[in-house]
């Protein structure tokens, strides 16, 4: 495949949770620090508005306002839309600044550690990921790709190259140092990755990498009308990555009546009551957790 040449470093996608913002923050004034001889890296604030008024967004969820069709509905007009369309004409429609790997950092109220979310499989992406995962035990991958990149609602749908950073926990609207430095660390293990990708030196890696691809999603227990009537329950709290076999706690309701998994085998749970997600129906994600050859 082609040279790098430009990579973009997003954050603030979502306005509230701040690593990513700070951090595009700290590189726009000490460019040197994400500076490499062989590309170009610019940052992006993705969306100011929501970032300054310290909320998830201001009238849609702009990591939903990617889908090509929407992109090119002249129709859609909410602010986070029209920003999504700045953003595809900022990284991809100007060739002669087109972004070939974009970073979009996230961070979660849920415990998902340091995670690479993938959104397809390119063998670029799956041999950085490995890289990360083995200099860094820490780091866990999540595979939640879409059958064709129409599909695609994210930011990272811009760009086949590149990925998101999901850390956590940390409440929304506030700065944790280590999770901060730790996604810091990331960044200049994936630029000084592609640096020496472009120099023909990627370093050598695991020929195996474990992935947790994406199920299926789980909404709370919720009454015919909508209303919630159950908790995550306590021994399920924070059990993000581990196994959830058939017949474990799932969640509790407000009558303290324990409702189990009755799944016909173990899966591995992730964004266990991330706060975000309330509005979205969604309590976890169920992943499959598997080791793949790249």
């Amino acid at each position: 495949m082609n040279q790098i040449n430009r990579v973009a470093i997003v954050g603030g996608t979502h306005g509230n949770e701040f690593t990513g913002a700070y951090l595009i923050q700290k590189f726009a004034q000490f460019p040197d620090l994400i500076t490499r001889q062989s590309f170009e890296t610019v940052t992006l604030l993705a969306n100011p508005n929501a970032f300054v008024a310290g909320r998830r967004y201001v009238e849609k969820d702009l990591n939903r306002c990617f889908l090509k069709q929407d992109l090119q509905d002249p129709t859609l007009n909410s602010y986070e839309e029209l920003q999504a369309k700045s953003i595809q004409h900022t990284l991809v429609s100007n060739r002669e600044q087109q972004a070939d790997f974009i970073l979009d950092l996230h961070s979660s109220t849920a415990n998902m550690g340091l995670t690479i979310i993938l959104v397809n499989s390119h063998p670029l992406n799956l041999k950085l990921a490995a890289y990360l995962s083995q200099i860094n035990p820490l780091v866990r991958v999540y595979r939640c790709s879409f059958k064709s990149i129409e599909e695609n609602p994210f930011v990272n749908s811009l760009c086949e190259l590149g990925f998101a950073i999901e850390v956590g926990p940390i409440a929304q609207g506030l700065l944790n140092a280590r999770l901060f430095q730790q996604t810091e660390e990331l960044v200049y293990a994936i630029l000084n990755y592609l640096e020496q990708f472009n120099q023909n030196g990627i370093p050598s890696t695991n020929e195996t990498l474990i992935l947790y691809d994406h199920l299926s999603v789980v909404d709370y227990p919720k009454q015919p009308d909508g209303k919630i009537f159950g908790m995550i329950h306590p021994e399920l709290q924070d059990k993000d990555y581990q196994a959830l076999n058939p017949g474990y706690p799932m969640f509790i309701t407000f009558e303290d009546k324990t409702i189990y998994y009755e799944g016909a085998s173990t899966v591995w749970p992730i964004f266990i009551n991330e706060a975000a997600y309330y509005e979205k129906g969604i309590a976890m994600c169920f992943t499959q957790r598997q080791q793949i050859n790249i």
